[in-house]
């Protein structure tokens, strides 16, 4: 659509004699006369000023028009203003998704052709659009695996005996998982993760009303919990569950996963898990330690052991230019020794995922590592894929690594660990074979490419950390090499322990190194601290085992309270569906035609109501809209009586005295939350 700007209508009717005349007329108008006369066939608006004064007619513009409004629009205004503007709106022939969007194989044609025609901005410009299209992609394409409990395998909470039934009172479905100890040895909040998939006509957002339970002496009692990777695919959603359970050693344990609750709110559980920051820059503390990670390129920067003075990890000086951090990995140096690519040298994290929950704080990182003089050199060859997750409650945390080769290429090595400190915070190395009895002191030569953990102790603070690799192998090269001895006295003020795996230096396409590492600090003595790594690692590489179970028949039941909060059973002052019903009103009219409310494109995530007073947490759809006032205190001057506010359409429920918006950045929003009629709408 083209829209006629002053300054062009400026330059077209001074071309004449005639048009002098009518320029004249024209600046005789005022400025909403002229913003408000468009013509279609004329160029697009080139000022940013003046756009900006004609999408607002004065203040917000075409925002929140529609045919239907135009009536009430021009009782005020001329009708010639009217018809100009009925003709700019049905002039649009966008129809389907793809006529309001453009094509991954498109963008890449018009990048191609941007290349050969040395237009390099437009090429930054396009492959950042690129991106954006692989983003979205992957919310709507991207597998979410397979669940261990498909939609189809659930029951009705009406078939619980009374007393459960009672219980569970505002629930109306649920699944049985049975967990099994294996290797007797006793576990406690021991986090348990399973992929469950659910009706999308049986639950309306898994985020807010799945809750788990465990079976314990006939009583049903609730579990922290934490849903996170919500998908929605078709009539069915996808999601992760995460839980804390305890099993005594040998022995099975049944859970019950409820659902089905359109008054639930986001549940909220206590937690010593405590996650600060923005971005990749976040503070992550739990009882036994806290790290930081580099707002620049979220790796592991510092961190303090909580035990006796309180030990801080960190690694000195000027590195190799790049801000230093104590976990150095990952990287690669190229044919001939010629430079080495790291991830450390990242100006900015590339991509990035981040999951915040009161189980476990994850980051996601991911992209091909930098030269030392970046962008000079930027090989697309070995991309780095990296996740840390922080537990709580519990004295380790994971780090899973993926580096997959996308060509054909030579490394002459490459590092998947390496943990540097500066001030030799220990005095005696660790160190572990694939037996998994670990050993104080120097690495034996023969174990020196079979190492399985690797770490430090301070034999007088007691302080410790240790590596423990749980899982080290490739996909497409011969097996990898398990080396990486802690040195304590390296170049004498640090630590630290470098894995070089490369069995090879010729990599294929499609070739991909896997690792999982835990890294765990405990208190450390010669009497008991070998025994409490082993046993850990033991936990570690035999998790509990999850199965879909099923409930015996003659179970004995115990009354014990009730799984809603109030208010999630029907019991809340104020209707929440009358509450939910009355937000269908409050549309986002900076979509002018789709009529979409917030509710269909899931911006809601939780309504509580807590006498008079309703609270609503409100997500925004990206951070380039970050201001979620938007939806509370701006009405649209073309008519107000379509395109409300919160406050407008919730105030006017009876009972309701006034309306808190709290808004939120977790989880991010993405098109999975959109409703049904949402995605209709939008031509999804």
């Amino acid at each position: 659509m083209k829209i006629k700007s002053n300054s062009s209508a400026k330059q077209n009717l001074l071309s004449s004699q005639k048009g002098k005349v009518e320029y004249e007329n024209r600046q005789s108008k005022t400025h909403s006369e002229l913003d408000l006369e468009c013509d279609v066939e004329q160029p697009a608006i080139n000022s940013p000023i003046r756009r900006r004064s004609f999408l607002g007619l004065g203040f917000l513009g075409l925002t929140g028009l529609s045919l239907s409004s135009l009536s009430s629009f021009a009782n005020k205004s001329e009708n010639r203003v009217v018809k100009s503007i009925s003709r700019l709106i049905s002039s649009t022939r966008e129809e389907t998704y793809w006529d309001r969007t453009d094509r991954f194989e498109e963008k890449m044609k018009l990048m191609q052709t941007a290349w050969e025609r040395k237009d390099f901005k437009l090429v930054r410009a396009l492959s950042n659009s690129l991106r954006i299209t692989g983003i979205q992609a992957q919310m709507e394409e991207d597998d979410p695996g397979l669940p261990l409990s498909g939609s189809s395998h659930f029951a009705e909470v009406a078939s619980l005996p009374l007393h459960w039934k009672s219980w569970a009172n505002g629930w109306k479905y649920f699944k049985v998982l049975e967990l099994k100890e294996t290797i007797a040895i006793e576990r406690k909040a021991e986090p348990v993760e399973v992929l469950l998939a659910f009706s999308a006509n049986q639950i309306n957002s898994p985020s807010r009303e799945i809750r788990v339970a465990r079976i314990d002496e006939g009583k049903l009692i609730e579990v922290t919990s934490q849903v996170f990777d919500v998908i929605r695919r078709k009539g069915e959603w996808f999601c992760k569950l995460l839980f804390l359970a305890n099993c005594h050693a040998g022995k099975s344990k049944t859970f019950l996963v409820f659902y089905g609750n359109p008054d639930a709110e986001l549940p909220s559980y206590l937690s010593d898990l405590n996650t600060k920051g923005e971005g990749v820059g976040l503070t992550i503390e739990n009882n036994v330690y806290k790290a930081i990670l580099s707002a620049q390129t979220g790796q592991l920067e510092r961190m303090t052991i909580k035990h006796g003075h309180g030990v801080e990890l960190y690694a000195g000086g000027e590195a190799h230019g790049e801000l230093p951090g104590i976990d150095w990995a990952h990287d690669y140096v190229s044919e001939g020794f010629y430079q080495k690519f790291r991830i450390t040298l990242w100006d900015e994290c590339p991509d990035y995922e981040i999951v915040r929950g009161p189980i476990c704080t994850i980051v996601r990182r991911w992209g091909f590592p930098y030269s030392p003089i970046h962008p000079v050199f930027s090989p697309s060859r070995l991309n780095m894929d990296i996740e840390y997750r922080f537990y709580a409650g519990l004295p380790y945390f994971h780090k899973f690594g993926k580096m997959t080769s996308v060509k054909d290429f030579e490394a002459v090595y490459a590092r998947d660990d390496e943990w540097v400190f500066t001030g030799q915070p220990f005095t005696d190395p660790l160190w572990m074979g694939r037996d998994g009895k670990l050993k104080i002191g120097e690495v034996d030569p023969d174990f020196k490419d079979n190492l399985w953990g690797v770490g430090f102790f301070n034999k007088d603070t007691e302080d410790s950390f240790f590596g423990l690799f749980l899982e080290h192998y490739a996909d497409g090269i011969p097996e990898l090499l398990h080396n990486g001895s802690p040195q304590a006295h390296y170049d004498w003020a640090l630590q630290l322990w470098s894995r070089s795996p490369l069995p090879v230096k010729k990599l294929p396409a499609g070739t991909v190194l896997h690792e999982k590492n835990a890294y765990l600090s405990i208190p450390f003595t010669y009497e008991d601290g070998p025994q409490k790594i082993e046993e850990l690692r033991r936990r570690l590489m035999k998790p509990l085992s999850v199965t879909i179970g099923k409930l015996e028949k003659d179970l004995v039941q115990v009354s014990s309270g009730r799984l809603a909060r109030p208010g999630e059973t029907g019991d809340s002052p104020i209707s929440k569906k009358i509450i939910w019903d009355a937000l269908q009103n409050c549309k986002d009219y900076e979509l002018y035609k789709a009529d979409i409310s917030i509710v269909d494109l899931g911006l809601v995530y939780d309504i509580s109501v807590q006498g008079d007073l309703v609270k609503i947490v409100l997500a925004m759809p990206h951070r380039g809209r970050p201001l979620g006032g938007f939806f509370t205190h701006v009405t649209s001057p073309i008519d107000p009586k379509i395109f409300n506010t919160i406050p407008d359409v919730l105030l006017k429920i009876p009972g309701v005295r006034d309306v808190v918006m709290e808004q939120t950045w977790y989880p991010g929003w993405s098109s999975n939350l959109l409703t049904d009629v949402g995605r209709r709408k939008l031509n999804l």
